[in-house]
């Protein structure tokens, strides 16, 4: 959910009226994810994203976190339209780098029609791309290059073979009606390693990384606003994701998650299984929205602090998505100490998200 990553898509851009009468094809139970052709794009559905996080570091042992999301939306206007230059399909990117030395967070952001060879998302494997932005998986690495505006990435994510499954064997309830939902995997413990270069220096990193992949049609209950995650990395190598959408009052109206031990046990956590209880507040002081990026989450009968790597990691993407949210490089906590680290998104806190 976000994407996941559960990231929003607004669509002021297009016409409510074209969106209304035309329908899209609904996420339903039972439908069994095959890959490797669900690494790829699934364009009948509205939205769709691939997207990555992780905890990296340099040789002086100086703390990264990244992130690398794109996004594919069916707009659904202009597919009668035979024109190559028709808007049948649009391809968003966000890129992030977090580094506490420099107090707040880099980030850039693509977007561009799908076409020309100039964006395009592949439907029988991971490979999409926005001119040198690119995410692409071959022989269960990702490999990701982002060239932003003051800085880089060149990295590789290797994954085991199988797939995480949220939700039931893949399909992941987001509100109380069953086509409230989207069809959701993660690969948790990816090994990351590349380079970054910050205004020109390239540092060789390393760490470990979380990919998650989403797609869907009614991914939002209309009385949501928007959405906490997290997907944290446990030092055992164990692996934990929970979300809740939260209602206009600041309520919680769906939650879920999954969680899956060392030893490879899995197990999908019910609505009542996730709280996520806010400990400290951060405003943003360009756009003076408060998040909570301190939170105590509870999933599945365990206790974690999350403390963010550093406070300032908002992300203003009113130039691609129209999504301002804060999504940050968090620490996990438990009584005895640090236990893992991931990633946090808090999204509608500023403005109800539309999609």
């Amino acid at each position: 959910m976000k994407r996941r990553g559960f990231l929003a898509v607004p669509l002021a851009l297009f016409s409510p009226r074209a969106l209304a009468d035309v329908p899209y094809p609904h996420v339903e139970p039972g439908h069994p994810l095959r890959f490797p052709r669900d690494h790829g794009s699934h364009p009948d559905f509205r939205v769709e994203w691939w997207y990555v996080t992780g905890w990296l570091a340099d040789r002086a042992g100086n703390a990264y976190g990244v992130q690398v999301t794109f996004f594919r939306l069916r707009p659904r206007v202009a597919e009668d339209n035979p024109s190559a230059f028709a808007p049948s399909q649009l391809l968003f990117a966000h890129a992030a780098l977090a580094d506490p030395r420099y107090t707040r967070l880099r980030h850039d952001q693509r977007a561009a029609r799908a076409g020309f060879g100039l964006a395009e998302a592949r439907e029988d494997t991971t490979q999409v791309f926005i001119g040198d932005w690119s995410l692409a998986l071959v022989d269960d690495v990702y490999g990701a290059k982002i060239a932003a505006r003051d800085f880089a990435l060149d990295l590789a994510f290797s994954a085991a073979p199988s797939v995480l499954l949220n939700g039931d064997a893949g399909y992941s309830r987001k509100g109380p009606l069953p086509r409230q939902a989207s069809f959701y995997y993660s690969r948790p413990q990816l090994s990351a390693t590349g380079t970054i270069a910050i205004e020109g220096n390239a540092l060789a990193v390393d760490g470990h990384a979380w990919l998650d992949h989403e797609w869907s049609s009614d991914v939002m209950a209309p009385d949501a606003a928007g959405w906490d995650w997290a997907g944290i990395n446990f030092a055992d190598g164990g692996a934990l994701m929970a979300f809740r959408m939260r209602d206009k009052a600041g309520g919680t109206l769906w939650a879920g998650g999954t969680e899956r031990t060392a030893g490879g046990r899995v197990r999908a956590l019910a609505p009542g299984d996730v709280r996520f209880i806010p400990r400290r507040m951060w405003r943003s002081p360009r756009t003076g929205v408060e998040y909570p990026v301190a939170m105590t989450l509870h999933a599945g009968g365990a206790e974690y602090a999350l403390d963010p790597l550093l406070d300032d990691q908002e992300q203003d993407s009113s130039a691609s998505t129209g999504a301002i949210y804060w999504e940050g490089a968090v620490r996990a906590s438990v009584a005895a100490g640090e236990s893992g680290r991931g990633y946090l998104e808090l999204t509608g806190y500023g403005a109800p998200l539309r999609l």
